[in-house]
């Protein structure tokens, strides 16, 4: 069977900690994970045809990134790679450099190829010279990987995944390799793994930390809230939306309800559009509270300007603190007081 688009990727679930051993089968193997868009490539097979790039979701998106097209004719034919588009900004990836290429459209995708080049990041291969690996075990998958590499000597843009079976340098990687913005965790396969569209069979580590923020708006109703929306102050003044936390649990809601207030008019975040998820179109209801809570939150890497991507944990009410004592926007995940 030749692989042809839409593929579904294989996906990780989340964990707080290392997995043991047994976890998955075979060898555990340790990568970095990379904070950029899962896509799958293919060269074509077996008559000439173009190069074909899949967003996870399945949609064709080589328009967009001509540079990699163009240095697709490198590869050899009927070859299927999954991996990581990602956009380097001096030493550090940059996700908005990212977001604005995905976005790119005809002559603007032309330019932003020359200015914001991409890299894909190849962590498994799905198809070699038209042969499909999809239940050939993740260790011989890699080793067709590293050939490919090898023979073709191949560099920029296309970067082959670093990977360990090392428990103790991989978490070396995870305490220093997320230091720098880009890479967000660790991912973890099993070496006789097969590949598993749609399936959740990988696992996923977040380095995470906790930071506060100002309870401006909430979803759900004031008597009984289900997430809150987080703000801090810049440096004129403003509350700006920073985080949504995601849904609470029973436990903290009624104390929570119990300290909000509805908001006043001339609330900062009145006429602001809040939508259900990062990047998203479709628009979130929310309650306006006055801004007078905070709360502790678990939170990511995956920052955007000052903004978290993904949805914090609600940790506590930080009782303790008035919103003047939160960080200001802007300056990242800072380890909570107390």
């Amino acid at each position: 069977m030749v692989l042809r688009p839409p593929v579904e990727p294989m996906l990780a679930q989340a964990r707080d900690s290392l997995p043991p051993a047994s976890a998955l089968p075979g060898e555990l193997i340790f990568q970095p994970k990379w904070d950029g868009y899962r896509a799958i490539l293919f060269t074509p097979w077996p008559a000439p045809g173009p190069v074909l790039l899949q967003s996870r979701r399945g949609a064709l998106i080589q328009a967009r990134f001509p540079d990699l097209v163009r240095d697709a004719a490198r590869l050899p034919a009927g070859l299927v790679l999954d991996g990581e588009l990602v956009i380097w900004a001096g030493k550090q990836l940059s996700f908005e450099a990212l977001q604005r290429r995905a976005a790119s459209r005809g002559r603007t995708a032309a330019r932003l190829a020359e200015e914001l080049p991409a890299h894909f990041v190849v962590f498994d291969a799905l198809q070699v010279d038209g042969q499909e690996l999809l239940r050939a075990p993740y260790g011989d998958r890699r080793a067709r990987l590293e050939a490919l590499f090898a023979e073709r000597h191949l560099t920029d843009p296309w970067s082959l995944c670093p990977e360990t079976t090392d428990a103790a340098l991989a978490k070396e990687w995870f305490t220093t390799w997320t230091e720098v913005p880009g890479i967000e965790g660790l991912i973890i396969r099993g070496s006789q793994q097969r590949y598993l569209p749609g399936a959740r069979a990988l696992i996923k580590i977040r380095r995470r930390s906790t930071t506060e923020g100002v309870v401006g708006a909430i979803t759900g109703a004031l008597r009984r809230p289900q997430s809150l929306l987080l703000g801090r102050y810049d440096q004129q003044g403003v509350l700006r939306p920073v985080a949504r936390s995601a849904q609470l649990h029973p436990n903290h809601v009624r104390h929570i309800a119990d300290q909000l207030t509805p908001a006043a008019p001339g609330h900062p975040w009145e006429g602001v559009r809040f939508t259900t998820t990062w990047g998203s179109r479709t628009p979130l209801d929310v309650v306006l509270v006055e801004p007078e809570l905070v709360a502790e939150i678990d939170v990511d890497t995956a920052q955007d300007r000052g903004v978290w991507r993904h949805p914090a944990r609600f940790v506590r009410l930080r009782e303790d603190m008035v919103p003047g004592d939160v960080a200001a926007f802007g300056q990242g995940a800072v380890p909570a007081a107390g």
